[in-house]
């Protein structure tokens, strides 16, 4: 079934009980949705932007913070809502004077932009909000300080006709951080949704979560117990220093804590030597630990290139006192001499080879943490006959490795969509924001402790149709720390949404799943939404029995 309204494509929207509540609810008072990566929150806000512009007229505006958003977010409403594709804008700083953005407000009926450019024709006096019955607020949990949102809707609190729609997967677990959001731009209702509620879990395409355990090479535990006694040796100074008191095996979190505290006690004008002493050690410690952490579940040639690249900077004291060391000597020397690369580059190798002889067109993502892994992955893939790799990264340009324009970045997603690239090896910029359809596998090289990242991994599968998720896990490394803590917080998560409704529901109105909430339901239905919303199973084989009832499992993640 497809959603019928004379201002939205035959055939364009399939209607699903949960964004048709939602944007009812938005149609009767501003809102704040909350809903996970994958789940449509664009469809939402394309309903209800039909049914303002058939029921109030007027103008619509649709803010995004990213230029490639904006385009995104103005294609997919010239495909699904029947309104002249002349008169759906786009403003950004780039691609329209001031004066042409004058005009075009004049005659468009919608208006796609960034924050910043709408910002600053408000206070130039070159538009005004008078006539928007509307505005559409994308990633709405940025509107806190002085993000542009902020000014644009305090100018737009001047229209009290005028209803407000704000957007986002990644709300905070804080009931004031929501609340600042929704008092920022004049929201006086909130609607939540996970894969979970009643009214949602129906229309979750299949995801099965396998999970892969792979052993730590001899020479990355070699280079990890050699480059430990300089980490124990960094800690003990710490700790004589009075910082890492009461922890026995400090974490990345408790480096970069320590660091912290050392910073601010350098910035209040404390000046002696045994902080002096703290700020080397921190440093050391964590070049040490990100060494580590590089040998055991990134692989050889990540580890000799950040010791590289820190030897051809060296422009600390820690850099020097660190590359002195006899350990990392010996550390450098084992990864120059290793004859394998990480068991996780063939076990990736493999892993997509099969997804493309079972279904030969296939689109897949492999995220890395580290754009080091990302460029080995892309080499090695690309010796794979009839893969066609492409590498995703950030803007960032970091030495010799050039980053990817926007502009770049929208392109590569349109040749990944038309078939041009069938893999896309993406860091951390492919988590979230830019629309990455139809995608039958999402490979994760490693896992992450954050279970929000982890979510918006896994949800660039199973959006048009079944999909499927690998993560590779190092065995006794932190990769397995990483896994345990996302799946455990991703847990917790869906709990403290429901606390969160509960607090919210005091201050301002939350709307309802149709059904019961995750939370309600008796523990036996708790556990058949769970298994309905994400379906795990062991690897595909060419001929397997189908699976007898009661045999489901928990997802593997």
């Amino acid at each position: 079934m497809f959603v019928d309204h004379p201002l939205i494509r035959r055939g364009a929207i399939e209607e699903r009980d949960y964004q048709r509540n939602i944007a009812d609810a938005a149609l009767k008072r501003s809102t704040l949705v909350v809903l996970p990566t994958g789940m449509g929150k664009t469809v939402i806000a394309a309903r209800v932007i039909a049914e303002v512009l058939r029921s109030h007229g007027g103008r619509v505006l649709f803010l995004a913070p990213t230029k490639p958003l904006v385009e995104q977010h103005a294609t997919f409403l010239r495909d699904v809502l029947i309104v002249d594709s002349d008169r759906i804008a786009v403003f950004t700083g780039e691609v329209t004077a001031p004066e042409e953005r004058e005009l075009l407000w004049r005659e468009s009926k919608i208006v796609a932009s960034t924050p910043q450019v709408i910002r600053n024709d408000v206070r130039q006096g070159r538009i005004d909000l008078e006539g928007v019955s509307l505005i559409v607020f994308d990633e709405a949990h940025r509107s806190v300080g002085n993000y542009a949102y902020v000014d644009v809707a305090a100018a737009y609190k001047e229209n009290p006709a005028g209803l407000a729609l704000g957007m986002t997967a990644s709300p905070g677990s804080r009931a004031e951080t929501i609340l600042e959001v929704c008092g920022n731009l004049g929201i006086e209702g909130v609607e939540i949704r996970t894969e979970f509620d009643p009214d949602v879990v129906r229309y979750v395409h299949d995801i099965d979560v396998e999970r892969i355990v792979v052993e730590p090479t001899e020479a990355a535990r070699e280079i990890r117990d050699v480059l430990t006694k300089v980490l124990d040796e960094q800690v003990e100074r710490l700790k004589s220093c009075g910082l890492l008191q009461g922890v026995p095996r400090p974490t990345t979190k408790d480096f970069l804590r320590a660091g912290q505290e050392i910073r601010g006690r350098l910035d209040s004008g404390e000046r002696n030597g045994a902080l002096f002493t703290a700020a080397t050690a921190q440093a050391i410690a964590m070049k040490a630990n990100h060494a580590v952490e590089l040998a055991e579940t990134q692989g050889m040639e990540s580890l000799r290139s950040y010791l590289d690249r820190m030897e051809a900077e060296a422009d600390s004291r820690a850099d020097r006192q660190f590359l002195g060391r006899p350990e990392v000597a010996k550390a450098r020397a084992l990864a120059a001499g290793a004859k394998a690369e990480h068991p996780k580059v063939n076990k990736v190798l493999w892993v997509v080879r099969e997804q493309f002889l079972q279904k030969p067109d296939s689109r897949v993502i492999l995220f890395t943490h580290y754009r080091d892994t990302s460029e080995l992955m892309v080499r090695e893939l690309a010796s794979l006959p009839g893969i066609r790799p492409a590498r995703f990264v950030g803007q960032a340009t970091r030495g010799e490795d050039v980053g990817l324009k926007q502009k770049e970045q929208v392109e590569m997603i349109e040749r990944f969509k038309e078939g041009g690239h069938n893999v896309l090896v993406c860091t951390a910029v492919g988590e979230e924001g830019l629309d990455i359809p139809a995608t039958d596998l999402v490979v994760f090289y490693e896992p992450i402790p954050s279970e929000i990242r982890t979510i918006q991994r896994r949800g660039r599968t199973g959006r048009g149709r079944a999909g499927r998720v690998v993560m590779l896990v190092t065995r006794d490394t932190r990769d397995e720390a990483y896994f345990y803590s996302s799946r455990r917080k991703e847990r917790r998560m869906h709990v403290e949404l429901e606390a969160l409704r509960r607090e919210l529901r005091q201050k301002i109105f939350v709307g309802q799943p149709a059904g019961e909430t995750f939370a309600e339901a008796r523990p036996a239905e708790r556990l058949d939404r769970m298994r309905r919303a994400a379906r795990p199973a062991d690897p595909p084989a060419p001929a397997k029995p189908p699976k007898k009832p009661g045999q489901a499992k928990l997802p593997d993640y």
